[in-house]
């Protein structure tokens, strides 16, 4: 590890200071700089996360620095096999052919207790199944190469007629073998395959990005600026991507200096938004890319004595619960989980061929709900 990155990691661990206690992932991404998604998805050595050697390293580091301690971290120090070749643990999967619902859905997720948007998801998944009298399976799998196949033939093993898929962050996966094997029909939420085998549903947040900004626009507002996200992240690319097709049609020309890259975290939207102010051409508005990095804005600003909408306009990503309690209240987009979820559901209410085809990736609608925290812009600020 080089001088540079541990000077680095050492200034966060100062800051963050060694918790008292049990040591969280929280403590973790605190002290490494990123967010707890990060941190999740190295500690569990997450298949099909593409994350830089040293951005693995830093949180290694900072794990061991803070004492963390878990079987999965543990599993870290020695060589991680791949899931190619992988056997289960019990006899092959058993479920029944498909023959229209008969009763019984399962939906596995790989995270569902760090993230609202997989519970809103199957609360979905779980309406549109009882509207049909049917009763909904979830499993966690946390993505494992070994306890993930044995959690779906777990289900399997209960009878369900079809199974849901999801993945927390929205991304392109590799789909495992044993999903292909399955003869019941399969629904991929949050996530794709490059061979289209699977019906799937994601967020449009191309769209999404490009309707917060032009929001903005809308209101007259030229100097826009965007928090983002961790780049890796495809959430984070598609948004800016958005962002950027929105200043383009609208014949403003992209300013490097008015992106900065964030966390998510409300701790990055304070540090990015001090940057900002700092510019000798400060934006007018700001679109923060989730709403906890607009807590971090909000903030800023009223620590710099702005006021909101007055001075700066704000608009968020995500419509938390938070977003409608802030002063003042949000503008923000709706994540579809919801919707997804539903539809996922409403996939399989028509009988279809197991197994074959190709299909179509359905991108839902991320809704712009208008409140209180954007203004239109009437000269320099």
């Amino acid at each position: 590890m080089s001088e540079t990155m541990d000077r680095a990691i050492g200034k966060r661990r100062k800051a963050a200071a060694k918790p008292k206690g049990r040591v969280t992932m929280t403590d973790i991404a605190r002290a490494a700089g990123c967010s707890q998604a990060t941190v999740s998805f190295v500690l569990n050595n997450s298949p099909g996360i593409r994350l830089s050697q040293q951005t693995r390293e830093r949180v290694i580091e900072a794990a061991r620095a803070l004492g963390y301690s878990a079987p999965a971290f543990s599993a870290l120090k020695q060589p991680v096999a791949a899931f190619e070749g992988a056997a289960f643990d019990g006899p092959a999967f058993d479920g029944p052919a498909f023959d229209g619902l008969d009763g019984v859905i399962g939906f596995a997720v790989d995270q569902l207790a760090t993230s609202p948007e997989a519970v809103v998801a199957i609360e979905g998944a779980r309406q549109a199944s009882w509207n049909a009298g049917n009763v909904l399976l979830v499993a966690q799998t946390m993505g494992d190469a070994v306890m993930e196949p044995r959690a779906i033939q777990a289900l399997t093993r209960r009878g369900i007629s079809a199974l849901i898929y999801m993945t927390i962050f929205t991304r392109e996966i590799t789909a495992p073998d044993f999903l292909y094997g399955l003869d019941i029909p399969v629904i991929l939420l949050n996530c794709y395959t490059s061979d289209y085998a699977f019906p799937a549903v994601v967020p449009s947040e191309i769209a999404g990005g490009q309707s917060s900004t032009r929001h903005l626009i809308g209101h007259g507002h030229r100097r826009i600026a965007t928090i983002t996200g961790e780049p890796w992240m495809q959430a984070a690319q598609d948004r800016l991507k958005g962002y950027r097709r929105a200043l383009a049609t609208a014949d403003i020309p992209f300013d490097p200096e008015l992106v900065v890259e964030g966390d998510w975290s409300a701790s990055a939207g304070y540090a990015a938004t001090v940057k900002l102010l700092a510019l000798k051409d400060r934006p007018t508005a700001i679109f923060c890319q989730n709403d906890r990095t607009a807590i971090g804005c909000y903030e800023a600003l009223k620590e710099a004595g702005l006021h909101i909408p007055a001075d700066i306009s704000v608009v968020g990503y995500d419509d938390e619960e938070i977003a409608r309690h802030l002063f003042p209240p949000l503008t923000t987009s709706i994540l579809p989980h919801m919707a997804m979820g539903q539809w996922a559901i409403e996939q399989l209410e028509a009988p279809a061929q197991v197994g074959r085809g190709r299909y179509p990736i359905t991108k839902l609608e991320c809704p712009l709900v208008e409140r209180e925290s954007v203004a239109t812009f009437k000269g320099a600020a």
